[in-house]
């Protein structure tokens, strides 16, 4: 199973305020920086509930019918907008995994900072995309905090956009 990461940060490092706010992002995504043909390549979304609950605020639910994995020991189902695909599952990201492998999905999008970290720290992202947006907001929730050992990191690409994004690929060095 391949496991991907697709973020945006601020320069700072920050994927969003402290009160988990976005409204620093560009409106839209901003210009096409290869986000629409990541989302097109993956099977299913995994997100923590923090992220799901931010994701139920935006004007229009962003994954389509694509299915989406809420990450949560407290939620038993969750309340989705009308057509959206969604289900709540707790373990492990090895069992989360295995569990999607199981049902034949072969690409997950990882999504949300402790959702993120997790997977990382279970050996289990196998590629990083970042896009650095130009702002700093100070304060907020960080994209990495401590790990239990290095993580190394092949450098694939980077791409500047004329808005200031800034892209940058990765994969994980097993």
């Amino acid at each position: 199973m391949k496991v991907s990461v697709f973020i945006g940060t601020s320069v700072d490092g920050f994927i969003a305020r402290t009160d988990g706010g976005l409204d620093w992002l560009p409106s839209g995504g901003g210009e096409s920086h290869g986000y629409d043909e990541f989302f097109e390549s993956v099977d299913a979304v995994v997100i923590g509930r923090k992220t799901f609950e931010t994701v139920l605020g935006f004007e229009s639910w962003p994954y389509g019918t694509k299915p989406v994995i809420v990450l949560s020991t407290r939620m038993a189902q969750a309340k989705v907008p009308e057509g959206a695909n969604c289900e709540v599952m707790s373990g492990s990201p090895a069992q989360v995994v295995a569990r999607l492998a199981e049902r034949g999905v072969s690409h997950i999008y990882v999504d949300g900072g402790a959702t993120i970290r997790g997977f990382l720290e279970a050996g289990l992202v196998e590629d990083l995309t970042i896009t650095r947006v130009p702002v700093l907001i100070g304060d907020g929730i960080p994209l990495f905090g401590p790990l239990p050992k290095d993580i190394r990191l092949q450098h694939l690409a980077t791409r500047s956009y004329s808005s200031g994004l800034v892209t940058s690929q990765y994969r994980v060095v097993p």
